[in-house]
C-alpha cells in the first residue's frame, strides 16, 4: 500500500568497527579503539571514531554496525537529556546507563531487530570505578578488564597475566598499547590508528589518534604459510 512505511532495520552489519579494550586503572578507567571503519571486508573509513563521553561520569566505546552505534547515541542523548532536567543535583551514573543499555540491547534482540553492537561502558562516580560490557543480544557482565571482538580472544589473555589493580595512567596506556599492537598484528580490519580515553573522577577526556611503532619483519610474517601442507 502506498504512504506506508517499511518497518526499517539492520538486517546485517555494513559498516562495522573492530575491536575495544578497556581496562580499570588507579585513577579510573582507561579505553582503547582503532578508528577503522570496514565496508565488508574493505578498510573503508579511517577515521570513525567509536569513543565517547556520556553525561558526567561514563565513557562508552561500542564494536560492530556504526549506525547502530549512532542510534545508541542519540538513546543516551535523550535519556542524559532526561536526567538532566530533573535538575535535582543527582546524574545518571556508569552503573546505571550500563544497565540502560543492557534493557535496551535485549529488548531490540526480542524484537528481532539487535542493534548490531559490543558495548564498552566505563565510569567514575564517587571514587568508585565500574566498568562492563554488553553485546548484541543482551548479554552483560563487569569487570576489571573488558574487551569486544577479536579482543575477547588476544587481548584478555594478556590483560589477564599482566594487569593488576595499582596500574599508573602511564603503565595502562602501554599496556593498551600491547594489546592494539597485537590485534593491529592479527585482525585483518584494525588499522594503525588508535584513539586512548580515560575517565577519572575530575571528567572524560579523549586523546588525539596516534600511531602504533610497528615491527613486520618478523620470519611468520615473511612466509606465513611455510609448512603448512595443502597451502598456497
Amino acid at each position: 500500500m502506498e504512504g506506508v512505511a517499511e518497518s526499517q532495520r539492520t538486517l546485517y552489519p555494513y559498516v562495522t568497527g573492530s575491536s575495544v579494550v578497556a581496562i580499570k586503572y588507579k585513577d579510573g578507567i582507561l579505553m582503547a579503539a582503532d578508528m577503522g571503519g570496514s565496508y565488508g571486508s574493505t578498510l573503508r573509513y579511517k577515521s570513525v571514531e567509536r569513543i565517547k563521553p556520556i553525561g558526567k561520569h561514563s565513557l562508552l566505546g561500542a564494536s560492530g554496525e556504526i549506525s547502530d552505534f549512532q542510534e545508541i547515541l542519540r538513546y543516551l542523548d535523550e535519556l542524559i537529556l532526561y536526567d538532566n532536567m530533573w535538575d535535582d543535583g543527582n546524574s545518571l551514573g556508569p552503573k546505571e546507563v550500563h544497565n540502560y543499555l543492557t534493557r535496551v540491547m535485549y529488548n531490540r534482540r526480542n524484537k528481532f531487530n539487535p542493534l548490531w553492537n559490543a558495548l564498552v561502558l566505563g565510569g567514575v562516580k564517587n571514587g568508585e570505578k565500574y566498568l562492563g560490557m554488553v553485546n548484541m543480544i543482551g548479554i552483560n557482565f563487569e569487570d576489571n578488564h573488558v574487551a569486544t571482538g577479536l579482543g575477547n580472544h588476544l587481548a584478555r589473555p594478556i590483560l589477564r597475566d599482566e594487569w593488576h589493580e595499582n596500574l599508573t595512567f602511564e603503565d595502562g596506556v602501554k599496556l593498551l598499547e600491547k594489546c592494539m599492537r597485537v590485534l593491529l598484528y592479527r585482525d585483518r580490519s584494525a588499522v594503525n590508528k588508535i584513539q586512548i580515553s580515560k575517565i577519572t573522577d575530575e571528567g572524560a577526556t579523549v586523546y588525539p589518534p596516534f600511531s602504533l611503532k610497528t615491527y613486520w619483519e618478523f620470519s611468520a610474517f615473511k612466509n606465513p604459510t611455510v609448512g603448512a601442507e595443502g597451502s598456497w
